[in-house]
């Protein structure tokens, strides 16, 4: 079984990250630098995008859920039921004052980038007001330096927001299915020896293509299944490269990530294909005029509980595509 060399398992993973501290129903966990305590289960959840909404509804935390925003691609369908029983505050980014009517006493972003003056106010605003603020392992630099992978920082998330929530049980349930997936990608055998140079294309925003760089969910589902992402020498998640550097990089294969509901040009499928063979600085490579392409929705390279279903996804194209087995 392959695995990163870095792996670490999630029982090790809690250990060795989470801070944790209880008094009765006091739960405090550490989430990028800064403590999160509640006084009990969260009651009053608002989650600040759509990974974060659906890895709540993933843990079976409906019911304690104030409202949901910033709606990328459809609702899973196993979701689907829950959801509708949330509040959609705003299918766009939310804003502090959409946020403040729903008085959450805890609000859940896969990225910092959600917590500025700009977007909902900062984490150190919100903590003075009485509200919980909790972001993804997987978008936290003072995580990612210790060297673990994406999905071992997803499995903290899931065993800090089970706490946040009451939900443990649900918790370790999405950490066994994880640890599943991962184990038969490792077990997957590669047809060729000479590297499989792969390009995870997440969005392109006024002609600059986002990609999926080293610490990212895209770049450890690479590593652990064998394959080269020529951007894993890049220390961001989602870094803008230019047409040429991906040429350059000589990809087999383009995984093209849908974002159809977020409605910014270039987020569909057929977009980005028509993006690629029209472009010249890509057009003339094989992996385009061969459509060597697998098709991801955009919401699963983004950290979440649907990011096992990217990895199921990339290891049954590479098998269709000829170069797994």
């Amino acid at each position: 079984m392959y695995l990163s060399r870095n792996y670490i398992a999630p029982a090790a993973v809690v250990m060795a990250l989470q801070v944790v501290s209880a008094v009765a129903e006091t739960v405090t966990v550490s989430s990028c630098g800064m403590d999160v305590t509640l006084e009990q289960p969260a009651s009053a959840i608002v989650t600040l995008d759509q990974s974060s909404t659906e890895t709540l509804l993933g843990l079976g935390a409906a019911p304690q859920m104030a409202g949901n925003t910033y709606l990328k691609t459809e609702i899973a369908p196993q979701y689907r039921e829950a959801w509708e029983t949330v509040p959609l505050l705003t299918r766009g980014r939310p804003t502090a004052e959409l946020v403040r009517v729903a008085e959450p006493d805890l609000l859940y972003a896969y990225s910092s980038y959600f917590y500025s003056v700009e977007a909902v106010g900062t984490r150190e605003e919100l903590q003075d007001l009485g509200v919980g603020t909790y972001i993804s392992a997987v978008s936290c630099p003072e995580d990612n330096a210790l060297g673990m992978t994406s999905f071992d920082l997803l499995a903290l998330d899931y065993e800090n927001l089970g706490r946040l929530t009451g939900r443990e049980d649900e918790a370790r349930q999405a950490i066994e299915l994880q640890e599943e997936a991962i184990q038969a990608a490792g077990e997957i055998t590669l047809t060729r020896e000479e590297p499989i140079r792969v390009v995870w294309l997440y969005s392109v925003f006024e002609g600059t293509p986002y990609v999926a760089g080293g610490p990212s969910i895209p770049g450890n589902i690479s590593e652990m299944t064998g394959v080269q992402n020529i951007f894993a020498d890049v220390d961001e998640q989602w870094p803008g490269v230019s047409w040429e550097a991906i040429a350059d990089g000589e990809p087999d294969i383009f995984i093209l990530g849908d974002l159809s509901e977020r409605g910014s040009l270039g987020d569909t499928v057929e977009e980005k294909i028509a993006m690629l063979t029209s472009e010249p600085g890509v057009s003339f490579l094989d992996a385009v005029t061969n459509e060597q392409f697998i098709i991801v929705p955009g919401i699963e390279m983004d950290p979440s509980i649907r990011s096992v279903n990217a990895l199921n996804l990339f290891v049954e194209g590479l098998k269709q595509l000829g170069y797994a087995e």
